[in-house]
This record gives C-alpha cells, structure tokens and sequence, in this order.
C-alpha cells in the first residue's frame, strides 16, 4: 500500500492513475481509496459521493491533457491552434485511453447530466479559446465571414468535425487544416 494519503490533489492524483491504467469506469470509493492506501471512508471526507468524486477526477484529466507541457502559448493563427490542440487532445487520449469517448458515460444514470454540462463546460471553453485565436488571426481574409456564416458558427462547425476526428481516432487533421485554409485564408 502507498502512503497515507491525506490531500484531495492526493487522491485525484491516484485516481488519474486508476484512469491511465484502468480507464474511467474503473473510478469508485473502494478502488481509489486501495489505490491511496487509505479506508474508504478517507475519501468520503473529500468526495461525499463517487459522483463527485468522478466529477472531479474528469475535471482533473481534462486540467492535465491541457496543460501537460506546462507552456502557455499564444497563436500565431487559427491552424496553429488548431493543430496544437489536436495534438495535445490525442496525447491526452494516448496517456487517458478511452477517456475521451467514454467519460460521460461513467455517471450513473440520475447523475447524467452533470456529466454532460462538465463535458460542454470544457467543451464551451475550447471553442471560446479558438473563438479568439480566430478574431485575432491577422491573416483571415475580411470577408472571410458574413451574416450566414460567423466566425461562431465557423468555430462549432470545425469543432464538431475536430470532435468527430478525434472520436475516429483519426492520428492527423491535416485535411482539416487545409479545409480550413481554403475557407478563411
């Protein structure tokens, strides 16, 4: 058994690792709490539920998938970011196996839905982020975009193909940036 484990980032850090190695499905009190070294009831005075203790330890993966180099970065345009993400994402996917499909389906059935909107809170975050990269590429042409077709809903439209890519566990999205390229640059 590992050391007493007395953190909440602790015992998310196991659980992340119950995750690399046996994926999401595997996460519950008794699992992470022999992964701690700990009595399950430990984890319930951080995780009152495993709801909430999956719930957390998603938010935990998707902090790490985005942020495992430790860089900040700032684009230089729009294909740039593109190409970084999806990078990163399948990193994420390769280190988290099956998380990137799977995570939402790991709440129990009532708890649904708070898996969704954590899902669409990251989800919304990413499409803002490329949001701005895409109004400050200095190389979109200025009629690149109109009342039909916004920047907007040019971002949730790559992104539903980029999901859809990586869902496919497609290993490039060169395609995807040069259909980018011939529609904005």
């Amino acid at each position: 058994m590992n050391n007493i484990v007395t953190s909440k980032e602790m015992i998310l850090f196991e659980s992340r690792k119950i995750v690399m190695e046996r994926g999401i499905s595997a996460i519950n009190m008794r699992t992470v709490a022999n992964a701690c070294g700990v009595a399950v009831g430990s984890i319930y005075n951080y995780f009152p539920s495993k709801t909430e203790l999956i719930t957390a330890t998603v938010e935990d993966v998707w902090k790490d998938i985005f942020h495992m180099s430790g860089d900040t970065f700032e684009f230089l345009n729009f294909k740039d970011c593109l190409l970084w993400l999806f990078e990163s994402i399948n990193k994420g996917c390769k280190k988290y196996p099956g998380f990137f499909n799977l995570h939402s389906m790991s709440f129990a059935s009532e708890d649904k839905v708070k898996g969704r909107q954590m899902m669409e809170h990251y989800f919304g975050h990413i499409k803002q982020s490329l949001l701005y990269v895409l109004e400050h590429d200095t190389n979109v042409r200025s009629n690149a975009f109109n009342d039909i077709l916004t920047a907007d809903e040019f971002v949730n439209l790559i992104f539903t193909t980029f999901t859809s890519m990586l869902l496919q566990r497609q290993e490039h999205c060169k395609a995807l940036l040069e259909m980018v390229s011939r529609c904005i640059y």
